[in-house]
């Protein structure tokens, strides 16, 4: 089991900033890959970024060069720094653990940015 716990959502005004923090129960080493996702009222849930184990990473189109997912593995804490938010950011931010092709979700983190 994987217990992942959100942090760092807020209301921030459009062109501001947000780091969003997820801790997990265990050593991230043993995980895969983690990820953020998000989802917007009336949306289906979409992938934001992800990184693997190994460091390699990857962005939604519409977050490239304004998001950066990082990871301290001292820490076993995945970071989701967001530049320059559009009102289209807003949405619940979920965080993802990957092990062993089983799925683990946190409870969720609301980000919502005003225009």
């Amino acid at each position: 089991q994987v217990q992942l716990v959100e942090s760092g959502g807020g209301l921030v005004q459009a062109g501001g900033s947000l780091r969003l923090s997820c801790a997990a129960s265990i050593n991230i080493f043993s995980i895969n890959a983690m990820a953020w996702y998000r989802q917007a009222p009336g949306k289906q849930r979409e992938l934001v970024a992800r990184i693997t184990s190994a460091g390699s990473r990857n962005y939604a189109d519409s977050v490239k060069g304004r998001f950066t997912i990082s990871r301290d593995n001292a820490k076993n804490t995945v970071y989701l720094q967001m530049d320059s938010l559009k009102p289209e950011d807003t949405a619940v931010y979920y965080c993802n653990a990957d092990k062993l092709l089983t799925g683990y979700w946190g409870q969720g983190t609301q980000v919502t940015v005003s225009s």
